[in-house]
């Protein structure tokens, strides 16, 4: 046995469909904004997404921009985002003691439908697909453009865990850092799942895909009205170092330290959740801190706004905090959709502000509760202001089965 390192969060770049910084992502959470609107793909109709709007050029030249990917464009704006709120400059650093670990729930698709789509303006004639597409399609491009884009020579690879990829993307960050196989992590999770109307189509034919005349009211978890989830884009990235490495180069922001931590595996189904499972994970996310589950101050619920996948969720948190009196329960998916690979680390940095404020921001577009979805303290309509918030859990779970939870604590000396 070896005694832990501290791990703290010192930096944090992101790009969703309601703000390209933490701070214009929070606000936007607080005051009931949401980012999901109308989408055009190939081949379906009255399509609503998540989609991002940041400037892909303010790290890029446009010629990096055609080469590479979406997800790549989204990884290099958040690392580069992260890394500059840290503080780190990448030039006077030994870029083989930074590592980049992004989780992705799958890589690939757009790039193939695409080209697939362009040869067949030509009869299917292969002379006409693209020398790029070998580069884009591997499942560690995203990481590896960050590595080209910041010139990081250290380890580097993406995660494929479904919709869970966020939160494990932290995990593996943490992990190497306990190993001490990096100086810095830069960890999260990305998605650019809104390109392959693949997703969509997948989805619609699951009778999975949300639907509503209204675009910002069809993503609606938990709500006794739901009828599906809403795809989107989006992606966050932390920068996390040991505690002690981040004081000794005189770090002037912690956004909280990373002490717990779970991941199992249903073995049920393809897509349904198991609700057993699920609450065994939470247990040994809080075994792992050391804490009980009347220290969880805030729950980020993972609720996709699919009947069953919501009840299932519920279910499992009920089994664990049922008898808690302080855990508040929200969610982030009524206001930007389901971002995949990115859900987890959005989420999460979406209530990391809470430890400063103490403000818990609610569940969107929870009109009606369905009684299968009941919890205790379910944050609903307005935000809720409380005295000291200290620990945060966050759940991200995914097809095949797989389960993740993520719990951060305020920073205390």
């Amino acid at each position: 046995m070896f005694e832990r390192k501290r791990v703290v969060i010192t930096g944090i770049g992101l790009t969703s469909p309601i703000g390209n910084n933490l701070d214009d992502f929070r606000t936007s959470l607080l005051e009931g904004k949401s980012g999901v609107q109308k989408f055009e793909t190939r081949y379906m109709d009255d399509v609503v997404a998540g989609v991002c709007d940041f400037d892909t050029l303010k790290y890029q030249k446009k010629k990096e921009v055609r080469r590479g990917t979406r997800a790549g464009s989204i990884s290099i704006y958040c690392a580069n985002e992260a890394v500059t709120d840290a503080k780190i400059d990448c030039a006077a650093e030994d870029t083989s003691r930074i590592g980049v670990y992004i989780g992705t729930t799958e890589h690939g698709n757009v790039e193939t439908e695409n080209e697939i789509y362009n040869i067949s303006k030509y009869g299917y004639d292969t002379q006409f697909w693209t020398h790029h597409h070998n580069p884009r399609t591997v499942s560690n491009n995203p990481a590896g453009e960050v590595t080209l884009n910041l010139k990081i020579k250290g380890p580097h690879y993406c995660i494929g865990a479904a919709c869970a990829a966020g939160n494990l993307g932290l995990v593996q960050g943490y992990q190497m850092l306990q190993l001490e196989e990096v100086d810095y992590a830069i960890a999260g999770g990305v998605s650019e799942s809104i390109h392959t109307f693949g997703i969509f189509a997948g989805f619609k034919s699951q009778v999975a895909l949300g639907t509503h005349e209204s675009p910002e009211k069809v993503s609606r978890p938990f709500d006794r009205d739901r009828n599906g989830i809403v795809v989107s884009e989006g992606g966050c990235l932390y920068i996390l170092e040991t505690l002690e490495h981040a004081l000794k180069r005189g770090v002037d922001k912690i956004y909280g330290e990373v002490v717990g931590y779970a991941n199992n595996s249903d073995a049920v189904d393809f897509v349904l959740p198991d609700a057993d499972t699920q609450a065994v994970c939470m247990q040994k996310a809080l075994d792992f801190a050391g804490i009980k589950p009347e220290d969880i101050d805030i729950l980020n619920s993972h609720a996709t706004s699919t009947p069953m996948g919501d009840q299932q969720e519920a279910k499992a948190i009920n089994r664990v905090f049922s008898d808690s009196d302080n855990t508040f329960v929200n969610n982030t998916k009524g206001y930007i959709g389901h971002a995949m690979g990115a859900a987890g680390s959005l989420e999460l940095a979406g209530n990391l502000p809470a430890f400063n404020d103490n403000i818990i921001h609610p569940f969107l577009n929870l009109d009606n509760l369905d009684p299968d979805c009941e919890i205790k303290n379910i944050v609903m309509k307005k935000p809720l202001k409380r005295e000291n918030i200290r620990y945060i859990l966050n759940n991200s779970f995914g097809m095949l089965g797989i389960n993740s939870c993520v719990i951060v604590k305020k920073y205390e000396d």
